[in-house]
Protein backbone atom coordinates (compact mmCIF):
# COMPACT_ATOMS: atom_id res chain seq x y z
CA UNK A 1 0.00 0.00 0.00
CA UNK A 2 1.19 3.46 -0.63
CA UNK A 3 2.08 5.67 1.85
CA UNK A 4 -0.27 9.12 1.65
CA UNK A 5 1.43 12.44 2.86
CA UNK A 6 0.33 13.74 5.24
CA UNK A 7 -0.40 17.27 6.83
CA UNK A 8 2.40 17.99 9.87
CA UNK A 9 1.64 18.16 13.25
CA UNK A 10 1.99 20.92 15.47
CA UNK A 11 4.68 19.25 17.11
CA UNK A 12 6.86 18.87 14.28
CA UNK A 13 6.49 22.50 13.22
CA UNK A 14 7.52 23.59 16.66
CA UNK A 15 11.23 24.46 16.99
CA UNK A 16 13.25 21.65 18.54
CA UNK A 17 15.58 22.06 21.70
CA UNK A 18 18.46 22.42 19.57
CA UNK A 19 17.16 25.00 17.38
CA UNK A 20 15.71 26.92 20.83
CA UNK A 21 19.19 27.15 22.17
CA UNK A 22 20.77 28.73 19.07
CA UNK A 23 18.30 31.33 18.87
CA UNK A 24 19.15 32.04 22.65
CA UNK A 25 22.92 32.28 22.00
CA UNK A 26 22.20 34.34 18.96
CA UNK A 27 19.93 36.64 20.76
CA UNK A 28 22.36 37.22 23.58
CA UNK A 29 25.17 37.89 21.42
CA UNK A 30 23.39 40.11 19.86
CA UNK A 31 22.64 41.85 23.13
CA UNK A 32 25.98 41.95 23.55
CA UNK A 33 27.72 42.97 20.32
CA UNK A 34 24.91 45.84 20.73
CA UNK A 35 25.83 47.31 24.42
CA UNK A 36 29.46 45.93 24.44
CA UNK A 37 30.68 45.77 21.30
CA UNK A 38 32.73 42.67 19.47
CA UNK A 39 35.69 41.95 21.19
CA UNK A 40 34.25 42.40 24.75
CA UNK A 41 31.69 39.83 24.17
CA UNK A 42 33.88 36.78 25.17
CA UNK A 43 32.61 33.03 23.59
CA UNK A 44 32.00 32.77 27.93
CA UNK A 45 30.07 36.33 28.17
CA UNK A 46 27.75 35.01 25.84
CA UNK A 47 27.24 31.58 26.91
CA UNK A 48 26.30 33.04 30.69
CA UNK A 49 24.17 35.63 28.77
CA UNK A 50 22.41 32.67 26.94
CA UNK A 51 22.30 30.71 30.68
CA UNK A 52 23.83 27.55 28.85
CA UNK A 53 27.05 25.60 29.54
CA UNK A 54 30.14 27.38 28.39
CA UNK A 55 31.60 24.31 26.61
CA UNK A 56 28.13 23.35 25.19
CA UNK A 57 28.30 26.51 22.98
CA UNK A 58 30.64 25.11 20.59
CA UNK A 59 28.10 22.24 19.71
CA UNK A 60 26.42 25.03 17.65
CA UNK A 61 29.06 27.01 16.79
CA UNK A 62 32.68 27.34 16.07
CA UNK A 63 33.66 29.97 17.00
CA UNK A 64 32.68 34.07 18.04
CA UNK A 65 33.28 35.11 14.72
CA UNK A 66 30.28 32.20 13.25
CA UNK A 67 28.22 33.74 15.85
CA UNK A 68 29.01 37.22 14.48
CA UNK A 69 28.60 36.33 10.90
CA UNK A 70 24.95 35.02 11.64
CA UNK A 71 24.20 37.84 13.92
CA UNK A 72 25.09 40.36 11.11
CA UNK A 73 23.14 38.53 8.49
CA UNK A 74 19.80 38.32 10.80
CA UNK A 75 20.07 41.67 11.63
CA UNK A 76 20.15 43.44 8.16
CA UNK A 77 18.20 41.08 7.01
CA UNK A 78 15.24 41.56 8.84
CA UNK A 79 15.50 45.21 8.07
CA UNK A 80 16.09 44.99 4.25
CA UNK A 81 13.00 42.65 4.20
CA UNK A 82 10.57 45.25 6.01
CA UNK A 83 11.95 48.42 4.06
CA UNK A 84 11.73 46.68 0.91
CA UNK A 85 8.51 45.28 1.50
CA UNK A 86 6.88 48.86 2.57
CA UNK A 87 8.75 49.89 -0.73
CA UNK A 88 6.81 48.05 -2.74
CA UNK A 89 3.23 49.18 -1.16
CA UNK A 90 4.65 52.75 -1.20
CA UNK A 91 4.97 52.75 -5.08
CA UNK A 92 1.92 50.85 -5.97
CA UNK A 93 -0.05 53.51 -4.21
CA UNK A 94 2.22 56.14 -5.32
CA UNK A 95 2.69 57.85 -2.27
CA UNK A 96 4.43 61.05 -2.02
CA UNK A 97 7.74 61.93 -0.62
CA UNK A 98 5.99 63.36 2.78
CA UNK A 99 4.28 59.98 3.49
CA UNK A 100 7.30 57.57 2.29
CA UNK A 101 10.70 59.25 3.86
CA UNK A 102 8.90 59.65 7.19
CA UNK A 103 7.69 56.20 7.36
CA UNK A 104 11.32 54.23 6.18
CA UNK A 105 12.97 56.64 8.79
CA UNK A 106 10.96 55.43 11.02
CA UNK A 107 11.42 51.70 10.09
CA UNK A 108 14.96 51.98 9.98
CA UNK A 109 14.84 53.53 13.48
CA UNK A 110 12.70 51.15 15.12
CA UNK A 111 14.53 48.33 14.00
CA UNK A 112 17.84 49.87 15.37
CA UNK A 113 17.26 51.30 18.76
CA UNK A 114 13.75 49.17 20.10
CA UNK A 115 12.77 46.29 17.64
CA UNK A 116 16.09 44.10 17.05
CA UNK A 117 19.11 43.98 18.82
CA UNK A 118 20.67 41.70 15.98
CA UNK A 119 20.19 45.11 13.58
CA UNK A 120 21.61 47.70 16.13
CA UNK A 121 24.52 45.08 16.28
CA UNK A 122 25.13 44.80 12.70
CA UNK A 123 24.97 48.84 13.07
CA UNK A 124 27.76 49.25 16.18
CA UNK A 125 29.77 46.51 14.99
CA UNK A 126 30.16 47.00 11.36
CA UNK A 127 32.91 49.76 11.09
CA UNK A 128 35.52 47.50 13.33
CA UNK A 129 35.25 44.64 11.33
CA UNK A 130 37.73 42.83 8.95
CA UNK A 131 37.67 42.71 5.00
CA UNK A 132 36.61 39.27 4.58
CA UNK A 133 33.58 39.57 7.30
CA UNK A 134 32.35 42.67 5.74
CA UNK A 135 32.75 41.43 1.90
CA UNK A 136 30.47 38.76 2.89
CA UNK A 137 27.67 41.01 3.93
CA UNK A 138 28.29 43.59 1.36
CA UNK A 139 25.89 42.27 -1.06
CA UNK A 140 23.29 42.90 1.36
CA UNK A 141 24.12 45.98 2.71
CA UNK A 142 24.44 47.27 -1.33
CA UNK A 143 20.63 45.87 -1.84
CA UNK A 144 19.46 48.21 1.58
CA UNK A 145 21.20 50.75 0.04
CA UNK A 146 19.61 50.37 -3.48
CA UNK A 147 16.12 50.58 -1.91
CA UNK A 148 16.70 54.65 -0.68
CA UNK A 149 18.58 55.16 -3.85
CA UNK A 150 15.78 53.84 -5.65
CA UNK A 151 13.48 56.19 -3.50
CA UNK A 152 15.71 59.25 -3.85
CA UNK A 153 16.13 58.88 -7.69
CA UNK A 154 12.25 58.51 -8.43
CA UNK A 155 11.23 61.46 -6.27
CA UNK A 156 14.36 63.77 -7.25
CA UNK A 157 12.87 62.69 -11.00
CA UNK A 158 9.09 63.29 -10.08
CA UNK A 159 10.13 67.11 -8.74
CA UNK A 160 9.55 66.33 -5.21
CA UNK A 161 13.13 66.44 -3.80
CA UNK A 162 16.20 68.84 -5.08
CA UNK A 163 18.25 68.10 -7.55
CA UNK A 164 21.53 69.54 -6.42
CA UNK A 165 22.78 66.72 -4.53
CA UNK A 166 24.12 63.27 -5.70
CA UNK A 167 21.83 60.55 -4.90
CA UNK A 168 24.82 58.18 -3.33
CA UNK A 169 26.39 60.44 -0.70
CA UNK A 170 23.09 61.77 0.14
CA UNK A 171 21.64 58.23 1.07
CA UNK A 172 24.81 57.90 2.93
CA UNK A 173 24.50 61.01 4.46
CA UNK A 174 21.18 60.14 5.69
CA UNK A 175 21.31 56.63 6.63
CA UNK A 176 24.29 57.33 8.83
CA UNK A 177 22.20 60.06 10.54
CA UNK A 178 20.12 57.41 11.27
CA UNK A 179 22.36 54.88 12.21
CA UNK A 180 24.50 57.39 14.67
CA UNK A 181 21.55 57.59 17.26
CA UNK A 182 22.35 54.53 18.78
CA UNK A 183 25.13 56.44 20.17
CA UNK A 184 22.82 59.43 21.69
CA UNK A 185 19.28 57.83 21.99
CA UNK A 186 17.71 57.67 24.79
CA UNK A 187 14.69 55.56 23.96
CA UNK A 188 13.34 55.62 27.81
CA UNK A 189 13.05 59.56 27.26
CA UNK A 190 11.32 59.41 24.53
CA UNK A 191 9.82 57.30 22.12
CA UNK A 192 11.44 56.36 18.64
CA UNK A 193 8.03 57.53 16.58
CA UNK A 194 8.80 60.85 18.45
CA UNK A 195 12.36 60.60 17.37
CA UNK A 196 11.21 59.37 13.67
CA UNK A 197 8.98 62.42 13.19
CA UNK A 198 11.77 65.42 14.25
CA UNK A 199 14.51 63.50 11.94
CA UNK A 200 12.42 63.14 8.84
CA UNK A 201 11.38 67.21 9.47
CA UNK A 202 14.79 68.11 9.68
CA UNK A 203 15.91 66.00 7.17
CA UNK A 204 13.21 67.16 4.66
CA UNK A 205 12.52 70.67 5.70
CA UNK A 206 15.74 72.17 7.18
CA UNK A 207 16.24 73.82 10.08
CA UNK A 208 16.05 77.25 8.75
CA UNK A 209 12.87 79.78 9.45
CA UNK A 210 11.18 80.30 6.16
CA UNK A 211 12.34 83.97 5.56
CA UNK A 212 15.45 83.34 5.29
CA UNK A 213 15.74 79.91 3.41
CA UNK A 214 18.09 79.58 0.77
CA UNK A 215 20.29 82.66 2.03
CA UNK A 216 23.40 82.70 0.82
CA UNK A 217 25.76 80.88 2.99
CA UNK A 218 29.60 80.94 2.57
CA UNK A 219 31.25 78.78 0.25
CA UNK A 220 33.75 75.76 1.65
CA UNK A 221 37.22 76.45 1.19
CA UNK A 222 39.31 74.38 -0.63
CA UNK A 223 40.90 71.74 0.94
CA UNK A 224 42.75 70.28 -2.35
CA UNK A 225 46.25 69.42 -1.05
CA UNK A 226 46.32 71.54 2.22
CA UNK A 227 46.17 70.11 6.18
CA UNK A 228 43.61 72.15 7.38
CA UNK A 229 44.78 73.63 10.74
CA UNK A 230 47.28 71.88 13.03
CA UNK A 231 45.62 70.61 16.19
CA UNK A 232 45.80 73.16 18.90
CA UNK A 233 48.46 71.09 21.14
CA UNK A 234 51.96 72.70 21.16
CA UNK A 235 54.56 70.89 18.94
CA UNK A 236 56.48 68.62 20.52
CA UNK A 237 60.04 70.06 21.27
CA UNK A 238 62.73 67.98 22.59
CA UNK A 239 63.37 64.73 21.37
CA UNK A 240 61.80 62.56 24.38
CA UNK A 241 58.62 64.76 24.01
CA UNK A 242 58.95 64.21 20.00
CA UNK A 243 58.63 60.76 20.11
CA UNK A 244 56.14 60.46 22.99
CA UNK A 245 54.16 62.46 20.38
CA UNK A 246 55.08 60.09 17.75
CA UNK A 247 53.76 57.06 19.41
CA UNK A 248 50.58 59.31 20.33
CA UNK A 249 50.23 59.74 15.84
CA UNK A 250 50.78 56.21 15.62
CA UNK A 251 48.23 54.99 18.46
CA UNK A 252 45.33 57.27 17.03
CA UNK A 253 46.22 56.37 13.06
CA UNK A 254 45.87 52.38 14.64
CA UNK A 255 42.78 53.08 16.58
CA UNK A 256 41.19 54.77 13.71
CA UNK A 257 41.45 52.02 11.67
CA UNK A 258 41.55 49.05 13.39
CA UNK A 259 39.42 49.56 16.34
CA UNK A 260 41.06 49.82 20.53
CA UNK A 261 40.86 46.52 21.48
CA UNK A 262 43.00 45.52 17.88
CA UNK A 263 45.49 48.57 18.34
CA UNK A 264 47.93 46.33 20.76
CA UNK A 265 51.04 47.55 22.28
CA UNK A 266 53.12 46.30 20.08
CA UNK A 267 50.89 47.31 16.70
CA UNK A 268 51.40 50.69 17.90
CA UNK A 269 55.16 50.48 18.25
CA UNK A 270 55.22 49.28 14.57
CA UNK A 271 53.36 51.90 13.24
CA UNK A 272 55.57 54.58 15.32
CA UNK A 273 59.04 52.93 14.23
CA UNK A 274 59.47 51.99 17.79
CA UNK A 275 60.60 48.98 20.12
CA UNK A 276 57.56 47.98 21.62
CA UNK A 277 59.36 48.26 25.03
CA UNK A 278 60.40 51.74 24.77
CA UNK A 279 56.56 52.75 24.86
CA UNK A 280 56.64 52.16 28.30
CA UNK A 281 59.20 54.90 28.47
CA UNK A 282 56.82 57.23 27.87
CA UNK A 283 53.31 55.62 28.47
CA UNK A 284 52.62 52.75 31.58
CA UNK A 285 49.57 51.28 29.67
CA UNK A 286 47.33 51.01 26.73
CA UNK A 287 44.51 53.06 28.52
CA UNK A 288 46.71 55.72 29.14
CA UNK A 289 47.67 56.17 25.84
CA UNK A 290 44.12 55.93 24.82
CA UNK A 291 42.79 58.48 27.34
CA UNK A 292 45.38 60.98 26.12
CA UNK A 293 44.40 60.07 22.38
CA UNK A 294 40.54 60.57 22.92
CA UNK A 295 41.28 64.18 24.88
CA UNK A 296 43.66 65.51 22.35
CA UNK A 297 40.83 64.49 19.71
CA UNK A 298 37.62 66.55 21.67
CA UNK A 299 40.14 69.19 22.38
CA UNK A 300 41.18 69.90 18.63
CA UNK A 301 37.27 69.66 17.67
CA UNK A 302 36.86 72.02 20.64
CA UNK A 303 39.54 74.46 20.00
CA UNK A 304 39.07 74.65 15.88
CA UNK A 305 35.23 75.11 15.91
CA UNK A 306 35.22 77.92 18.88
CA UNK A 307 38.31 79.85 16.90
CA UNK A 308 36.55 79.49 13.58
CA UNK A 309 32.99 81.06 14.97
CA UNK A 310 33.99 83.11 17.93
CA UNK A 311 33.85 86.27 16.17
CA UNK A 312 30.48 87.04 15.42
CA UNK A 313 31.29 90.08 13.19
CA UNK A 314 32.25 87.81 10.41
CA UNK A 315 29.25 86.49 10.10
CA UNK A 316 26.67 88.34 7.88
CA UNK A 317 24.12 86.26 9.86
CA UNK A 318 23.61 82.93 12.02
CA UNK A 319 23.20 80.79 8.88
CA UNK A 320 26.85 81.65 7.71
CA UNK A 321 27.69 80.68 11.29
CA UNK A 322 26.51 77.21 11.41
CA UNK A 323 27.83 76.63 7.90
CA UNK A 324 31.41 77.14 8.64
CA UNK A 325 30.94 75.80 12.32
CA UNK A 326 29.76 72.42 10.38
CA UNK A 327 32.55 72.70 8.02
CA UNK A 328 35.04 73.17 10.57
CA UNK A 329 33.97 70.29 12.23
CA UNK A 330 34.22 68.42 9.08
CA UNK A 331 37.52 68.84 8.80
CA UNK A 332 38.84 67.78 11.67
CA UNK A 333 36.98 64.97 11.68
CA UNK A 334 38.21 63.80 8.17
CA UNK A 335 41.65 65.39 7.55
CA UNK A 336 42.97 67.59 10.00
CA UNK A 337 43.21 65.80 13.39
CA UNK A 338 43.96 62.01 13.29
CA UNK A 339 43.13 62.31 17.12
CA UNK A 340 39.44 63.59 16.27
CA UNK A 341 38.71 60.82 13.95
CA UNK A 342 40.14 57.89 15.68
CA UNK A 343 37.59 59.66 18.66
CA UNK A 344 34.71 59.47 16.50
CA UNK A 345 35.23 55.75 15.27
CA UNK A 346 35.73 54.20 18.58
CA UNK A 347 33.41 56.15 20.67
CA UNK A 348 30.88 52.92 20.07
CA UNK A 349 33.40 50.39 21.37
CA UNK A 350 34.33 52.12 24.21
CA UNK A 351 33.64 50.73 27.80
CA UNK A 352 31.33 53.45 30.11
CA UNK A 353 34.00 54.29 32.34
CA UNK A 354 36.43 55.20 29.50
CA UNK A 355 33.56 57.11 28.34
CA UNK A 356 32.86 59.23 31.48
CA UNK A 357 36.38 60.58 32.00
CA UNK A 358 36.17 62.20 28.73
CA UNK A 359 32.61 63.73 29.17
CA UNK A 360 33.50 67.05 30.76
CA UNK A 361 35.04 68.08 27.10
CA UNK A 362 32.20 66.60 25.37
CA UNK A 363 29.59 68.60 27.20
CA UNK A 364 32.13 71.33 26.59
CA UNK A 365 31.39 70.94 22.93
CA UNK A 366 27.80 70.33 23.27
CA UNK A 367 27.63 73.71 24.90
CA UNK A 368 29.33 75.34 22.14
CA UNK A 369 26.95 74.29 19.70
CA UNK A 370 23.91 74.61 21.81
CA UNK A 371 25.11 78.54 22.08
CA UNK A 372 25.58 78.39 18.69
CA UNK A 373 22.13 77.15 17.92
CA UNK A 374 20.39 78.97 20.37
CA UNK A 375 21.70 82.34 19.40
CA UNK A 376 20.35 81.26 15.87
CA UNK A 377 17.27 80.56 17.03
CA UNK A 378 16.37 83.89 18.83
CA UNK A 379 17.48 85.37 16.31
CA UNK A 380 14.85 84.16 14.12
CA UNK A 381 16.89 82.17 11.44
CA UNK A 382 16.41 78.98 13.07
CA UNK A 383 12.52 77.61 13.44
CA UNK A 384 11.21 78.19 16.51
CA UNK A 385 9.70 74.83 16.93
CA UNK A 386 13.25 72.48 17.03
CA UNK A 387 14.19 72.02 20.63
CA UNK A 388 17.78 72.95 20.41
CA UNK A 389 19.40 69.67 22.55
CA UNK A 390 17.89 67.17 19.77
CA UNK A 391 19.09 68.83 17.36
CA UNK A 392 21.87 69.52 18.05
CA UNK A 393 22.55 65.38 19.01
CA UNK A 394 20.97 64.89 15.35
CA UNK A 395 22.85 66.95 13.62
CA UNK A 396 26.68 66.13 14.62
CA UNK A 397 25.52 62.60 14.73
CA UNK A 398 24.87 63.49 11.20
CA UNK A 399 28.41 64.49 10.65
CA UNK A 400 30.32 62.09 12.75
CA UNK A 401 28.90 59.30 10.80
CA UNK A 402 30.56 60.53 7.61
CA UNK A 403 33.88 58.89 9.24
CA UNK A 404 32.50 56.02 8.20
CA UNK A 405 31.95 56.18 4.56
CA UNK A 406 33.47 59.41 2.91
CA UNK A 407 36.63 58.27 1.68
CA UNK A 408 39.10 61.02 0.46
CA UNK A 409 40.38 58.88 -2.11
CA UNK A 410 37.25 58.13 -4.17
CA UNK A 411 36.73 61.62 -4.40
CA UNK A 412 37.56 61.66 -8.12
CA UNK A 413 34.87 58.62 -8.98
CA UNK A 414 31.75 59.36 -10.41
CA UNK A 415 28.79 59.82 -7.37
CA UNK A 416 31.09 60.89 -5.22
CA UNK A 417 32.15 63.82 -3.65
CA UNK A 418 35.12 65.66 -2.49
CA UNK A 419 35.17 66.93 0.66
CA UNK A 420 34.37 70.78 -0.32
CA UNK A 421 31.59 69.62 -2.04
CA UNK A 422 30.34 67.47 0.58
CA UNK A 423 30.45 70.25 2.97
CA UNK A 424 28.37 72.10 0.68
CA UNK A 425 26.06 69.21 0.33
CA UNK A 426 25.40 68.91 4.08
CA UNK A 427 25.27 72.55 4.71
CA UNK A 428 22.30 72.75 2.23
CA UNK A 429 20.76 69.66 3.35
CA UNK A 430 20.67 70.51 7.27
CA UNK A 431 20.05 74.19 6.83
CA UNK A 432 17.19 74.13 4.14
CA UNK A 433 16.34 70.70 3.43
CA UNK A 434 15.48 68.12 0.94
CA UNK A 435 12.64 69.10 -0.68
CA UNK A 436 12.31 70.86 -3.89
CA UNK A 437 10.87 74.59 -3.58
CA UNK A 438 9.95 76.47 -5.94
Amino acid sequence: MQNTPTEPTIASTLPTKSERTRAQILSAAALLFREEGHSAATMRRISQTAGIEAGSIYYHFRSKEDILDAVLEIGLRDLYNSVEGYWKEAKTRGDGVRIVFPEMVDLHLRFLLTQSDFTSANIRTYPVLGEKLRAQHRPLRKAYAALWDEMFTLFQNSGSLRTDMRVVPLRQFILGALNWTVEWYDTAHYPVQELSQRMSKLLLEGMSEELVHGHPIPAPQSTTGEQVGRPRHETAKGKAARSREQVLTAAALTIRENGYKAATMRSIAQAAGSEAGSIYYHFPSKEHILDEVLDLGLRDLLNGVRDAVTDTSAFSDHRSRIAVAMETHLKYLIQASEFTSANIRVYGQLPKDVRARHLPVRHEYARLWDGILSEAQKAGDIRSDIRVVPLRQAMLGALNWTVEWFDLDKSTKDNHYDLRDLTSMLQKLLLDGLLFKS
